[in-house]
């Protein structure tokens, strides 16, 4: 892997490769310079490039249709930055802050540490994506826990009507650190005006479809009919009953 760059927020104009990450895909001066003022509002000293993502010839840490994810350097640790893309469909970053704001509320997700018209600033999560890590031979015990402990996030989610939007098909939207504690990101799809349906998608991905037989390797085959019965028993009564049926059927 290519060894990460270090830049200083002040020295990013000096290199085009790593200015041009700014207003990805196209660099235009007074965005640049819009985007440096924001950078130095949230008191980002320095940018990471590493990853392994590409982008304008640099690497980051993810690249997707509304931003670009770097590491950024603060005075004593790192976050995770979030930068808007230029051709995003949408104007501004404030409505993932807010959404994510709200998961935070219960304790769900990378922490909010700012946010800004484009700039996202995060917790920086270190670990690996969900799919990623059940291949670096943890075992059952292991497995079960971190399984069980993102289907309790999403009914915590589900408890306070924010839907996620894309666990469904998740392979990029749980991290698992070193210690196993699983982090749901990227919150850009997400709302509060529709119904909550996460414990219903994240089943869907971990045991019917997505990851289904990677899990099933790990833990053993679950019975799809009960899973579904008890899901549709959680999706009626929404309370605590419902919620322990799901994770009975799910052997968790």
């Amino acid at each position: 892997m290519q060894k990460a760059s270090v830049i200083p927020v002040k020295k990013l104009a000096f290199d085009t490769a790593y200015a041009m990450v700014l207003g990805y895909p196209k660099l235009q001066k007074a965005e640049f310079k819009k985007r440096l003022k924001e950078l130095q509002a949230l008191k980002v000293k320095a940018l990471e490039f590493s990853g392994d993502k590409r982008v304008s010839d640099v690497n980051v840490l993810g690249k997707g249709c509304v931003g670009i994810v770097l590491t950024a350097h603060l005075n004593k640790k790192k976050a995770a930055l979030k930068l808007r893309r230029s051709d995003a469909d949408r104007s501004s970053m404030r409505h993932e802050a807010e959404m994510l704001e709200k998961a935070n509320s219960v304790n769900v997700g990378p922490k909010l540490l700012g946010y800004s018209n484009n700039l996202l600033l995060m917790q920086f999560v270190e670990g690996r994506l969900l799919p990623k890590w059940l291949q670096e031979g943890v075992g059952k015990r292991r497995v079960k826990k971190v399984l069980r402990d993102v289907l309790v996030q999403c009914c915590l989610l589900d408890g306070i009507g924010l839907d996620h939007g894309e666990l469904s098909h998740a392979p990029k939207h749980i991290i698992v650190d070193k210690a196993d504690r699983s982090f749901i990101v990227d919150f850009e799809s997400a709302s509060v005006n529709r119904t909550p349906a996460n414990v219903t998608s994240i089943c869907q991905f971990l045991f019917m479809s997505g990851i289904g037989a990677e899990v099933a390797e790990k833990i053993g085959e679950q019975n799809k009919k009960a899973i579904i019965e008890a899901l549709r028993f959680y999706k009626t009564h929404r309370n605590r009953e419902g919620f322990d049926m799901v994770l009975k059927a799910c052997s968790l």
